[in-house]
């Protein structure tokens, strides 16, 4: 068992992952536990992991938390698939005609080191104090990042492939549809599943501009009244849909392509 768990760059089996992912929360749970009741910290700033737990149940039953989770997540949803379908098409001809991304990638690598929150205050000033605003904020930072990766994801396709299908007299159209995407998709798909987590660390930014539903507001709200078990359960709640959303989308890729683990 212990060779198994020390092998180097071995798959460990399904069952030992799960246990060690237990394990893991388990330790840090304990820890945050002893150093809660030590005293060392005041409850106000640390509460315990039980304080938390109860807090997060009153969201439920006194505040309609699950309401304000559904429009988080439907935000997250529309912005991340709004990214999406801009960054997909604009990133695969930046990479098949290099002219395209001679022209665009300077500019994206510039918004993409600009800090998101900065620019909320222009994005009020063009869209408003609506949802409009607070997809903006969402898009901005999925897009920008999206479209490099993918552009580099096709660029790593072999030129092998490409000068087959040329040889087999594909035209350019056949083979970004028959070569070129389905060469790239494992790893896009893996790329999607990063961004989108990139997406959701945006939201308490998104949902603080005069907002009145969503997660965020939550959190923002309950922190002008230092209910530090409410606003940690909140964040919280972030991170267990952030992690059923990626188990979601690893399962998808496991069986998409699974041909790659053979």
């Amino acid at each position: 068992m212990l060779k198994t768990l020390v092998s180097f760059r071995k798959q460990l089996p399904r069952r030992t992952q799960i246990v060690l992912g237990v394990f893991g929360f388990a330790i840090f749970l304990t820890a945050w536990h002893l150093i809660a009741i030590s005293g060392a910290i005041r409850p106000e700033f640390l509460p315990t992991p039980w304080a938390v737990a109860q807090a997060f149940v009153s969201l439920f039953t006194e505040r309609d938390f699950a309401t304000d989770i559904g429009i988080s997540v439907g935000r997250v949803w529309f912005a991340f698939l709004l990214a999406v379908i801009v960054a997909i098409p604009l990133g695969l001809l930046m990479s098949t005609y290099r002219a395209v991304g001679a022209l665009l990638e300077p500019f994206i690598d510039f918004i993409r080191y600009l800090p998101v929150p900065a620019l909320v205050p222009l994005l009020v000033i063009w869209f408003g104090v609506g949802e409009a605003s607070k997809i903006a904020v969402l898009w901005m930072g999925t897009f920008f990042q999206l479209i490099l990766l993918i552009a580099d994801d096709t660029k790593r396709v072999p030129s092998e492939y490409i000068e087959s299908g040329h040889t087999l007299g594909a035209s350019k159209g056949e083979i970004m549809r028959h070569i070129i995407v389905p060469a790239a998709l494992p790893n896009m798909v893996d790329n999607l599943r990063i961004t989108l987590g990139w997406c959701w660390t945006y939201l308490i930014v998104a949902e603080i501009v005069a907002a009145n539903s969503g997660i965020g507001h939550v959190i923002w709200s309950l922190r002008r009244f230092v209910k530090t078990p409410e606003v940690m359960a909140g964040i919280i709640a972030i991170g267990i849909i952030g992690l059923l959303t990626d188990q979601a989308f690893r399962f998808a890729h496991a069986r998409l392509f699974s041909y790659q683990n053979r």
